[in-house]
């Protein structure tokens, strides 16, 4: 395999480059002075701007690379799961943006103070602040070996370590100055590129299919005689295995719980919600968003179903047998996407979808940058300052912002080097491996919000005995753990919603054992 470029895809290099370094310094033009403006962009975002945040958010090199993978698998159902997203949207919309900007919160979990006390909202941070490191450094991971691929023409440790610190120190500098509002207008300009990208392939994988769109239809509705269909959307089997994700009981538990934990508990994405003019703005803002990753994510997914009429429909492309598909790159496996982008994609497009993999990786990076290092300054190192009685003015808190953006960004790129080799021990599917990877906080802090909400109970030791509960139950959930503590004959394995489900039932019971502090004192 090889990497080379064409002249073409150097110019579209060229042609990024140029916008990036156009875009960063006039995103970083006004530097933020205080730590409102910094950490919520002084409640002035446009709202179809944030929402277009949101999805950019949602949105990863992940989904660059493992939405075609999924289609080309399997089918549409992945669609189906905004269902779950728009329950959670509205949930969230109820009852948690309101509670935010009545409480005036620079984190979500500023609520938890006001209601159960310091020691809750600096456990839960820490807890967010423990999952995203996972979930973020595997998807920096993802975006930082599909550069090596197509950069270096290898995957040697040495070509996607330097991915990753390249990967990791543009996103820092992109948002250096400007915290939020940097990074939300990153976020649409970064979406541009790469659905961009993705409209490019779908174009040149229908140039090169014999056949009209039609046909092209009929032939995924019925791949082979007796074949399930590659356009279902929904599927009604009970299947709770890690193959039956997708379904719809799964998307109507598991995937509105998770959407819950992304939309409402999430400072990665919550962060931007919080940056409108008002808790109304900041629901049309979400549920806009929601709108959108729909056709976004149907690309990606259609991607995948023509790789699948190339590759595995010898027929209807005229061709006897069909073309070899050895998934590998460097003995190491690799999704239908790559193998398309390192052996057969035209010049030009080539370097459209190189840039599209680094613009979505930004893109995700910059969010867990911002969003990190406002857990870390007013969740943590604010109450610190005020337990001590230390007196500081408000532009510090700016300064301890970019500190603790530099300082995630090393921590996600450690994570990216680890995932490098963790990966190697892991069948599960690039998309699965990053939805699933936030259960393990997800679960935890579900059964505190929960809790907090709706009940009177919880206090500061049964919040930190939830988040642990929920962390251990996912964790004993997990194959490998099952594999070691269970004989086969009793061996069952769980998708990673149902793991959500019982996970946050768990940390739910273990919070509400807890009694108030109004309670204590009656």
């Amino acid at each position: 395999m090889s990497a080379n470029y064409a002249f073409l895809d150097w110019l579209v290099f060229a042609s990024y480059g140029a916008i990036l370094l156009l875009s960063g310094w006039w995103f970083n033009r006004k530097r933020a002075n205080s730590s409102q403006d910094f950490f919520l962009g002084g409640n002035s975002m446009p709202t179809w701007m944030v929402a277009i945040s949101v999805l950019a958010t949602s949105q990863s090199a992940a989904t660059f690379i493992g939405g075609p993978d999924q289609g080309y698998q399997g089918d549409f159902s992945y669609i189906a799961t905004n269902i779950g997203a728009f329950i959670a949207a509205f949930i969230v919309s109820a009852f948690l943006i309101p509670k935010f900007y009545q409480q005036k919160v620079y984190t979500v979990y500023e609520l938890l103070e006001k209601r159960i006390g310091p020691k809750a909202k600096r456990r839960s941070g820490m807890m967010y602040l423990f999952g995203r490191v996972f979930a973020s450094g595997a998807r920096l991971y993802m975006a930082a070996i599909a550069v090596a691929m197509i950069l270096y023409g290898n995957i040697d440790a040495d070509s996607v370590v330097i991915a990753t610190l390249v990967l990791a120190l543009a996103g820092l500098l992109y948002t250096f100055l400007g915290g939020i509002r940097s990074v939300i207008y990153s976020d649409v300009l970064q979406s541009i590129v790469y659905v961009s990208a993705a409209i490019a392939v779908i174009w040149c994988l229908l140039s090169v299919i014999p056949a009209d769109f039609s046909t092209i239809i009929a032939t995924l509705s019925e791949p082979s005689p007796g074949a399930d269909s590659k356009l279902a959307l929904f599927k009604f089997d009970l299947d709770f295995g890690p193959s039956g994700v997708f379904n719809m009981a799964s998307v109507l538990t598991g995937f509105v719980l998770l959407n819950i934990a992304a939309f409402g508990l999430d400072q990665d994405m919550t962060q931007r919600l919080l940056t409108c003019k008002s808790p109304k703005e900041g629901s049309k803002a979400l549920l806009l968003s929601v709108v959108m990753v729909i056709p976004v994510m149907a690309i990606f997914i259609f991607i995948g179903l023509l790789l699948y009429i190339v590759y595995q429909q010898p027929a209807l492309m005229n061709s006897e047998a069909g073309q070899t598909v050895v998934q590998e790159f460097n003995g190491e496996k690799i999704t239908i996407f790559m193998y398309y982008v390192l052996n057969e994609v035209p010049a030009g497009v080539k370097g459209l979808v190189s840039v599209g993999i680094i613009a979505a990786a930004i893109s995700t990076l910059n969010s867990g940058l911002s969003s990190m290092s406002s857990v870390i300054v007013q969740d943590i190192y604010r109450p610190y300052l005020e337990k001590h009685n230390k007196q500081v003015n408000d532009h510090h808190f700016v300064k301890a912002g970019r500190v603790g953006m530099a300082l995630v960004s090393l921590a996600l790129a450690l994570m990216a080097i680890l995932c490098y080799f963790w990966q190697q021990y892991s069948d599960m599917p690039l998309l699965k491996f990053a939805l699933s990877v936030m259960v393990f906080s997800y679960s935890g802090l579900l059964g505190v919000y929960f809790t907090t909400l709706f009940t009177k109970r919880g206090s500061e030791g049964s919040v930190l005995a939830a988040l642990i509960a929920g962390f251990m139950v996912t964790l004993l959930m997990q194959p490998y753990m099952i594999d070691w503590l269970l004989p086969e004959s009793m061996r069952f394995y769980l998708g990673f919603t149902w793991q959500l489900c019982i996970g946050t039932l768990l940390a739910t019971i273990v919070c509400c054992l807890g009694k108030a502090a109004h309670e204590k004192s009656a």
